[in-house]
Formats: C-alpha cells, sequence, structure tokens
C-alpha cells in the first residue's frame, strides 16, 4: 500500500510540474523558468508525448491542473512565507521558533501533497487503461533514477 502512495506522489508531482509548463505566457517574450532552463521542464512534455494524449485529453489535463494550481496557491504561499520566517529564525537561532516553524512546514507539506495526490486521480480518470500502465512505469522509473541519485549522493 506504501508503494502505492509512493508512486502516486510521484505521479502528482510530476502532473503538477506539467501543469505549470502548461500555463499560457503572460510576456510576449517570455524567459524560460529554472526548471525549463535546466531541463527538468522536457520531463513534463515527454509524459504528455510518451502517453501518447489526444487534444481533448490534453485539455482536460490543463485544466485539472490549472485548477489545482489555482486552488493550491494559498497552500504555497504559506509555505513560501514560512521558508522566509524560518530562514530568519535560524539566523536569530531561535531553537524554540525554528521547531516551530518545522512543524508549520511539515503540516504545509502534507497538505500539499495530498492535494497534488487528488489532483492526479482527477488526472488518471482521464487516461485509457494503456495509459494509465505506461503512466506507472514511467513513474516507476523515475523513482528509480530518484533512489540511484540519492545513493549516489550519499556515497559520494
Amino acid at each position: 500500500m506504501r508503494r502505492n502512495w509512493i508512486k502516486l506522489a510521484t505521479v502528482a508531482a510530476l502532473a503538477a510540474g506539467i501543469a505549470l509548463a502548461q500555463a499560457p505566457a503572460t510576456n510576449p517574450t517570455p524567459q524560460p523558468t529554472h526548471r525549463q532552463a535546466t531541463g527538468r521542464g522536457n520531463a513534463r512534455r515527454h509524459m504528455f508525448q510518451a502517453l501518447n494524449l489526444t487534444d481533448v485529453q490534453k485539455q482536460q489535463a490543463r485544466s485539472i491542473f490549472a485548477e489545482s494550481r489555482k486552488a493550491n496557491e494559498p497552500l504555497r504561499q504559506q509555505l513560501l512565507q514560512n521558508r522566509q520566517a524560518y530562514r530568519a529564525a535560524v539566523k536569530a537561532n531561535d531553537q524554540g521558533q525554528i521547531a516551530n516553524l518545522s512543524k508549520v512546514s511539515g503540516d504545509l507539506r502534507g497538505q500539499l501533497k495530498a492535494a497534488r495526490t487528488q489532483t492526479m486521480e482527477k488526472f488518471f480518470q482521464v487516461l485509457t487503461p494503456e495509459q494509465r500502465v505506461q503512466a506507472e512505469k514511467m513513474q516507476v522509473r523515475m523513482q528509480q533514477r530518484s533512489e540511484h541519485r540519492a545513493h549516489r549522493s550519499n556515497v559520494g
């Protein structure tokens, strides 16, 4: 059961990234985001292509991810404010505040993860059974790569 949640959470994170990559440009000459500049935006496009989504599915996915992004903006803002307060507490060496902000950060991250999981559940409803299998395979490969990178960074 735990592996399913890990799989779903990883796919949720990828989908959230897809949603961000699909946001319409408000600037006539948009600057690449950090993720795009570092090549991580390519993973999102790759997922859409690898799943061979129809135009209708792409539109449904964009709608699902856009709604999620909008609904979760307050959580992301709270997390940003929490990080800023945490940095200030570290500089001030305020151990009580650091502990409190760490707990709040964990709570906010948990809420955001749950929201992303719900978004992915909606996204999976758009996929055909074959696409779901393909998405799970992609997610497993991504998880393995992530674990491999973590292992390499701990060893080296």
